[in-house]
């Protein structure tokens, strides 16, 4: 198929995300895939209206995005006509007219959007626009369903040719690679206080950091003319749980995120959605590291969640906890015993590489979709 794709973006330098694992398997499907000539990195940065200063963004700059797509697409149609547009849109990207408009061109229409778990509020207009809906949140299914857009579930996973293990030694007893936020900081907390090596990379994890994202220092220093600019910056630098600066590191590139799997003896993931911990209804989602860790050969420790045991077996491909407790327990249990770490390890990485690959994931909606 010919596919127009328009979805990649780089949360910080050296991070190829969705690049790596949406446009790469397409194109390991055998599919003609345009990508969109557009840097959609600030709009990404910008997408819940909500905000003061994301809304002043979108006012002034949706209207280039839509009408650069529009001319690429129909460019790109006229030369051979396209079968698929694939994107990674939000509300704030393009209006829904826009997408129907694309779809009026004999084109179908498909999004893919990975944080419906907490932030539905975020697609809810543009996805009634779409063909389809590829959603990795089985529970979301009928929410999409309810303004009126057609679901498929289409879990996340990984990219073989991308995520694999490297023949490394083992520098660290327990590390995650990720963004601080949410209970995270807690969980980390807990682990050092029981006295277990652990370290950390990824923004916001050093205080510094926070004038160091993608959107550089003029993004910051607007930001904070607004209220919510200064809360997000005070919480930054005075966080409520505190972590030792010399635990922490800077955001990882690809490759080196990679490898860390590798270097470690126990790779952690954690799974509640954004601050929803503080509210009284924690929202567990299933997430790409879940799949991304294993393929790429880590020992690999997460919150247990039963949508997950779709996936893996517990105790056999991975090692679920289910409080903080519990993971302190099973870290010292699984540091001291290394035969049984491998074992888990070994068989994770197997599971991950027959069965949760991005090509298996994308060729198998295709197929529901009845496109060849």
């Amino acid at each position: 198929m010919r596919i127009f794709y328009a979805a990649d973006h780089e949360p910080f330098p050296g991070n190829h995300l969705w690049h790596n694992n949406l446009y790469l398997p397409l194109v390991d499907l055998g599919h003609d895939v345009l990508p969109f000539d557009f840097n959609l990195t600030p709009y990404f940065f910008h997408a819940d209206p909500s905000l003061p200063h994301h809304r002043e963004f979108i006012d002034t700059n949706r209207c280039k995005l839509e009408e650069t797509l529009l001319a690429q697409i129909k460019r790109a149609h006229r030369d051979r006509p396209i079968d698929v547009f694939f994107s990674y849109f939000y509300n704030a990207f393009c209006r829904p007219d826009i997408i129907r408009e694309i779809r009026a061109m004999g084109i179908c229409s498909v999004n893919w959007y990975c944080n419906g778990s907490f932030q539905f509020h975020l697609v809810d207009q543009i996805a009634p626009a779409y063909d389809y809906c590829l959603v990795p949140e089985k529970f979301r299914l009928e929410d999409y369903k309810r303004v009126g857009a057609n679901p498929i579930y289409c879990q996340e996973a990984a990219n073989p040719n991308i995520y694999k293990s490297y023949s490394l030694p083992h520098e660290f007893d327990i590390t995650f690679v990720g963004q601080r936020y949410g209970d995270r900081p807690n969980y980390i907390r807990y682990l050092l206080d029981a006295g277990l090596n652990v370290r950390v990379w990824g923004p916001g994890w050093r205080p510094a950091s926070v004038l160091k994202t993608s959107g550089g220092f003029s993004h910051h220093w607007k930001r904070l003319a607004s209220r919510e600019g200064w809360t997000a910056l005070w919480r930054r630098l005075h966080p409520s749980v505190s972590i030792p600066a010399e635990i922490c590191g800077p955001p990882l590139g690809d490759d080196e995120l990679i490898k860390m799997y590798s270097r470690s003896k126990i790779s952690l993931g954690f799974s509640s959605c954004g601050n929803t911990h503080q509210n009284g209804n924690r929202i567990l989602q299933v997430r790409l590291r879940d799949f991304e860790a294993p393929m790429s050969g880590a020992f690999y420790m997460v919150e247990h969640m039963d949508e997950l045991l779709e996936f893996f077996t517990p105790g056999k491909e991975i090692v679920c906890y289910r409080n903080q407790s519990d993971l302190a327990d099973k870290a010292k249990y699984y540091l001291q015993h290394g035969d049984e770490r491998e074992n888990i390890r070994r068989e994770g990485q197997r599971r991950a590489l027959n069965e949760h690959t991005w090509q298996k994931r994308l060729d198998d909606a295709f197929r529901k979709m009845g496109l060849q």
